[in-house]
């Protein structure tokens, strides 16, 4: 009976965790690729807000989230999944989503930039979102790129992430994208 009792509770609080995480942003600006997939997609044009400092992404990805929130709280933007990192510098941005389509300013730490159409390949993960996991995943798409001859690679790799910090390890879902373009001869 006491067994019974904690189980369900425990189930009750994963389940309380898990929708209060995932119901932080409203909007999904384009889907997820699926775990241990990859793809080539093409990605809508956005506009997002885009902060960076000098150094790694992930030694500074709390103060880079810190000003984008900031910059969400004060402009009153609806928060929208997913977030970007750039991988070769430390560099961080948010989607605005079809609600908040109005002019927002650029200020000395967040731009507001618009980006066209993109086509990436991309694999989508699980876990937490270390340095290691991101890079195990980058280096299964660099091999993949490598092992085709229709796609090459056109930019800078970057991670995508789908879930709050509050979310447990176990539910975050991860990708890195890596632009590309058709490798015409």
């Amino acid at each position: 009976m006491l067994f019974t009792f904690n189980i369900k509770y425990l189930l009750i609080a994963l389940v309380l965790i898990t929708v209060s995480t995932n119901s932080m942003a409203t909007e999904e600006i384009f889907a997820r690729t699926p775990e241990d997939t990859i793809q080539v997609r093409t990605l809508p044009a956005a506009r997002l807000m885009a902060t960076s400092s000098s150094g790694s992404y992930f030694q500074n990805s709390g103060s880079l989230f810190g000003r984008l929130f900031n910059f969400i709280r004060d402009n009153d933007v609806s928060m929208t999944v997913p977030v970007e990192g750039n991988l070769s510098r430390a560099e961080m941005r948010f989607y605005i989503g079809q609600s908040d389509k109005r002019s927002l300013p650029n200020t000395d730490e967040v731009r507001v930039i618009d980006v066209p159409e993109r086509k990436v390949v991309s694999m989508g993960a699980t876990g937490s979102y270390s340095e290691e996991n991101i890079n195990d995943v980058y280096i299964k798409l660099e091999k993949w790129l490598a092992s085709q001859s229709e796609w090459i690679a056109d930019g800078s790799p970057y991670a995508v992430f789908w879930n709050g910090p509050m979310t447990l390890w176990l539910f975050k879902h991860f990708e890195v994208h890596i632009p590309v373009k058709n490798n015409v001869q």
